[in-house]
Order: structure tokens, then sequence, then C-alpha cells
């Protein structure tokens, strides 16, 4: 049942990985990301030991009654029911809205503003391309263990099949089995970890990306609009623009008390945009004081949020929010997720509209690819992350959550 990663890096048996920059000009992606994941792969090999990491599809399939020590979380760290906000909810955006008035403007800035997260509708993707794309997914995931091994993720790497984040034998699991591959542009593909099987998998993946690619471009522009920036601000700082899918599988499990589906966390993107499974409800966003709201699936909706480089960019005006997912004790859960940033070779820091006597700088410049590196060989721990970028990583001014009790 363990997941293997024997094959954690085609060429295995070199002593060093280069990572090869190209001087271009600027807004072309300078980092090549396949070097990066090769690098982190020969690093994982050579210095991380994962111990044993078993599948929890296989664990769920033997029937077991019990859960493996290394999947119990400590007490502060378990999904308490007492802990969670049932009556707040993260506001709707109607995408159409964004197009005719000022009003759908007004109600995305304070989902922005107020939450950092919010599901659309009418956002101009077909259902019929994301019922192909659940289904693909779930298709991948039933596939037999052997078949899915064959896309491993070398431990500490990033893409691939398996557990991401996970950097030490005593290190808690997350109740998860993932699926992670890199979309555009096309040198941080790595096509050996494409899934050949289910059938039509990779070509439904090209055009769902494609159209959740444009969805961001068409929402960082109206996410600019409600900061009193140029709609085209973000398109022409990020350049060619970084994106990434991830398709968590949650098995059921016998105590969902007892476990995390998937570590609290802020995303290092610009955005994120998330479909969930409509059949079950899992997600939760952190609330003020603490308390986690669940995010109640909308038919074809789509979930986003506001990652860290969109906090760093805004100043702290628009938060990143930690959010989580929780296991289930009868039903499985999928979700696809996909990423969207800057370029690797983008500088980031604060933009001089929003540094201001009243509002200080509170971020350091650095190099989006250098963020990307740390955020990729961390821990899933909150907003931990992004202390790297912070000038006083102990103030403790952003909080990173959502109010805990507005509504829509």
């Amino acid at each position: 049942m363990a997941t293997s990663h024997k094959d954690s890096i085609d060429d295995a048996g070199q002593d060093e990985i280069i990572l090869v920059r190209k001087q271009t000009k600027i807004g072309q992606v300078v980092s090549l990301v396949v070097a990066l994941e090769e690098r982190a792969g020969a690093m994982a090999a050579a210095e991380i030991k994962i111990g044993q990491v078993d599948d929890v599809q296989e664990l769920h399939r033997t029937g077991l009654q019990t859960v493996p020590d290394r999947y119990i979380r400590d007490g502060d760290d378990r999904p308490d029911g007492d802990n969670v906000c049932a009556v707040a909810h993260i506001p709707v955006i109607d995408v159409a809205e964004l197009q005719r008035d000022d009003v759908g403007l007004d109600k995305l800035r304070l989902a922005c503003e107020e939450w950092g997260f919010f599901q659309v509708v009418n956002h101009g993707i077909a259902h019929e391309l994301l019922d192909e794309m659940e289904r693909l997914a779930r298709e991948f995931f039933m596939l037999p263990l052997e078949e899915k091994e064959k896309y491993p993720m070398a431990p500490g790497g990033i893409q691939g099949y398996g557990h991401a984040f996970v950097f030490s034998e005593d290190q808690k699991l997350d109740w998860c089995n993932m699926l992670a591959l890199g979309v555009e542009p096309a040198s941080i593909r790595q096509p050996r970890l494409w899934p050949t099987a289910p059938a039509g998998f990779g070509e439904t993946l090209e055009t769902y990306s494609a159209e959740v690619g444009e969805l961001c471009r068409r929402l960082l522009a109206r996410i600019a609009e409600t900061l009193g920036l140029a709609p085209a601000t973000f398109a022409d700082m990020f350049g060619e623009a970084v994106q990434a899918v991830r398709m968590n599988f949650y098995p059921p499990c016998p105590r969902p008390d007892l476990v995390m589906g998937l570590s609290a966390h802020s995303d290092g993107s610009a955005v994120t945009v998330l479909q969930q499974d409509a059949g079950c409800a899992g997600l939760q966003v952190r609330g003020k004081g603490g308390a986690w709201v669940p995010v109640h699936p909308v038919p074809h909706a789509l979930v986003v949020n506001i990652g860290d480089t969109l906090e760093v960019l805004t100043n702290g005006r628009y938060k990143s929010v930690e959010h989580r997912a929780v296991a289930n004790g009868e039903q499985d859960r999928l979700s696809v997720v996909t990423f969207y940033a800057p370029a690797y070779d983008v500088e980031l820091g604060p933009l001089p509209e929003f540094v201001t006597d009243e509002a200080p700088c509170r971020y350091r410049r650095f190099n989006h690819g250098e963020y990307s590196r740390h955020y990729v060989t961390s821990r899933l721990e909150g907003k931990k992350t992004l202390e790297f970028a912070k000038i006083d990583p102990l103030a403790g001014e952003h909080d990173g959550t959502a109010p805990e009790e507005t509504s829509t």
C-alpha cells in the first residue's frame, strides 16, 4: 500500500541538477521550472526521509476501522465541530454583473476585503466541461494503484501522484491523495507525469485549463478595478503567467474527527480557482476568532480565493485567508484546484499606490520564483510561509482570517 517513489526523477544518477536561467527580455519566464522540479526531486532523494506513506484509498479499501498513527492529529489540530460556524456563508459573485455596472464591482471589492474567498456563478465555463473534468479526475483516482504509481510524485516534489508537502518521517499526514501537474507555460510541464488513462484526460485538462486561465485573467482585471487600478495592471505585471492544477481525492475515513483532509494553509498564488464536489462539502475557511466557516457547494459554481501574491501586491489590503479540508466518514470527495500566479522572474512587492504614512510597507521585494521555491519546500502550516515576505514577521498584523458572521 505504500506509495512508490523509486522513479522520483528521470536522471537519478546525476550528481547535480543545474538550474538554467535564460536571460531574456522583461516579462518572459526566466526560470525553467522543470529544472526547479528536478532540483526539488534530487534534493528529496538525497536528503528527505519521509518514512512509510500509505495510499489512503488503499487504506480505505482494506476496510480498516482504525486510523494509522501518522494520520492522527494532536488535539488542538483536530477538526473540532464546536469550532465551526455553520450559519455563515462566503459571498457569491455573479461574474456577468461585473461587466454591467458598479454594483457588481462593489460586491467583489467587499468579498475581497472582508473574506478573501467567494464563489462565482455565470463564469462563462460550460457546465458540461466542468462535469467532464470532474468525471475524468474521479476515474483517474479509481484506477488501480499500480497504474497511478506510473506518475509518482518524488519526496519533496511538486508534480505527480502521491502526497505533497511531506518532508520528514514524523510529520502528520493529510487524509488525501493528490495529482499535481504544471500546465502553463509549456516549460513547467513534465509530460511523463500526465496520465494517459482514462482516455481523454489530457485533452480535457488542456481545454479546462485554458478556460479557467481566461477566467483568472478576467477576475484579476475586475479585482484591479476594485482597487482603483487599470484593468490590465496585473496582466501587464505577471508576464507569461504560471498556471498549475492539483486534483485532491479524499476517501471516506473511519475516524474523520481525528484526521485532516488537507492541513490549514493559505495559497501562494495570485488567485486560486477551485471546483469542489457538489455532493460533499469539506472546504472550510478560517473566520475571525478562529472559527471555521464551511463552503457549501453551489452547483457548477467555482470557488475563488485571494493568494499570498495579491496580499503582498496590495500591502495587505486584500489578504489571503487560511483554509483547510476536513474528511468525511461516509462519502469520498474530489476537488480540482487551479493556481494562477506571475511568471517566475517577476519581482514582487507592495505597489506604491498602497504604501502610505498610514499604511507603511509591510513586505519586502522579492523574486516570485524565490517565493515559489520557499512555498513548495515548506509544510502547510497556516500562513507561516508568508513570513518569508514580511518586513517584520513577528508583527502579527495579518491574521489571515475572514469575518465569522458575515453572510450573503
